[in-house]
């Protein structure tokens, strides 16, 4: 894990370590710019090809051998589970799915203002969280996780 700061810019970036019996493996990098928003960058390997879920979980803890120790999505506003953006409500951690290659290699990119790193607000602040990649796709709609399965790679947002 990194934190760096160049030109205004805040940077953390970590290591995803294998979670239940997977061999999921990989690195998340978050820089937040001058004007709030902040990119998050997931580049994972030994996937199974094909559709996962990831979400920002409440706690920074990966010391589980299923990541159940991350505790649930981080949902600092209290809403549904959902989609991001929906009208309907979601979580700040249900960023969503992306798909793994034929070799289990995949990236993802993925921007927003409703977060922030290491700011006082609480509904924005996604230090002391982790990023959970799942076994497979969110479907939107079960609450309170959308049903994407074990847990397969964790890791910490930790300044």
């Amino acid at each position: 894990m990194t934190v760096s700061c160049s030109s205004g810019d805040k940077e953390i970036k970590f290591d995803l370590e294998a979670k239940s019996g997977s061999k999921v493996t990989g690195n998340v990098t978050f820089t937040e710019n001058e004007e709030g928003k902040v990119k998050m960058l997931a580049v994972m390997n030994g996937l199974t090809p094909g559709v996962h879920a990831i979400h920002i979980h409440e706690k920074a803890d990966c010391s589980s051998a299923d990541g159940k120790s991350a505790g649930g999505h981080w949902n600092p506003t209290a809403q549904p589970h959902g989609k991001w953006g929906s009208p309907k409500g979601y979580h700040k951690g249900d960023i969503g799915n992306f798909e793994a290659d034929d070799d289990g290699y995949a990236e993802m990119e993925f921007s927003t203002d409703e977060w922030c790193i290491g700011c006082d607000d609480k509904t924005k602040n996604i230090v002391g969280k982790a990023i959970i990649v799942h076994a497979g796709a969110d479907d939107y709609t079960s609450q309170p996780s959308g049903a994407a399965g074990a847990r397969v790679s964790c890791g910490g947002i930790i300044q």
